[in-house]
């Protein structure tokens, strides 16, 4: 079955309507037909629903019964993922929202080339959310992991207190690995990870992520590129910690 994301205020009384683009590829692309069952998520519960009619640009559907197979992770994960260039961002929000991360927080850095003041901003962070909400579809997720504004590096370090452990893989870093780290914190439920761009953290920054309580830790003796390092550093965490493998 299908999996689609509404509002809360679209379902009521046991009825829910789907609008929009999602609408449009139910009636016009996937051509679904008065009957068909799908999974509707609101964010926080599940649903089994039968089409019951198909407007023009309007899917109403009949609630069946609560979906409760559970499919989020129990370890809440949040990236602060350095700004890097090109179209990186869009691999790294798919492959990281597959894997069960639940918030992205994009991050100017020291070396990132993209500004948080650029005119086109703003698209990016519609384009991500986008890719956020349809990589969700395609992975069965039952939330959608929220991309946000981007923020400054001061900024983002300034909520590490939100959290149990902070990570912030470093290339530099020789002794301290990942594993080890997570044996020590194996009752952590909420987590951040820091990443750096394309020319990874100077030295300031790793020392006032440590000021903060961040933990450097090194990921093994290979230097991995910032769209592979985050889905590695969350994978292996996920492995560790929560329902991965």
């Amino acid at each position: 079955m299908r999996k689609f994301f509404v509002k809360n205020e679209d379902i009521k009384d046991g009825i829910a309507r789907i609008n929009g683009d999602d609408a449009h590829h139910i009636i016009n692309v996937l051509r679904f037909k008065i009957g068909t069952k799908l999974i509707i998520s609101n964010g926080k519960n599940q649903y089994i629903v039968t089409i019951l009619d198909i407007e023009n640009s309007s899917v109403i559907l009949k609630i069946i019964e609560e979906y409760n197979q559970v499919v989020e992770s129990p370890i809440n994960i949040t990236l602060y993922q350095g700004l890097p260039k090109s179209d990186k961002m869009d691999l790294i929000i798919q492959k990281c929202t597959e894997i069960g991360i639940k918030k992205i927080v994009p991050v100017e850095t020291e070396f990132s080339t993209i500004k948080i003041k650029e005119k086109n901003i703003y698209n990016k962070i519609n384009r991500w959310k986008k890719i956020s909400l349809e990589s969700s579809k395609q992975s069965g997720r039952s939330i959608v992991p929220d991309v946000l504004v981007p923020v400054g590096f001061k900024d983002a370090l300034e909520s590490l207190n939100e959290f149990d452990l902070c990570l912030i893989p470093y290339e530099k870093e020789t002794n301290m690995r990942l594993k080890d780290v997570l044996k020590k914190n194996f009752d952590a439920k909420n987590i951040c990870v820091f990443i750096g761009p394309e020319g990874g953290f100077s030295e300031n920054e790793i020392m006032a992520a440590i000021e903060y309580g961040a933990i450097p830790v090194t990921l093994g003796p290979r230097i991995l590129r910032t769209e592979t390092a985050g889905i590695v550093t969350s994978s292996i965490i996920l492995y560790e910690l929560g329902d991965l493998g």
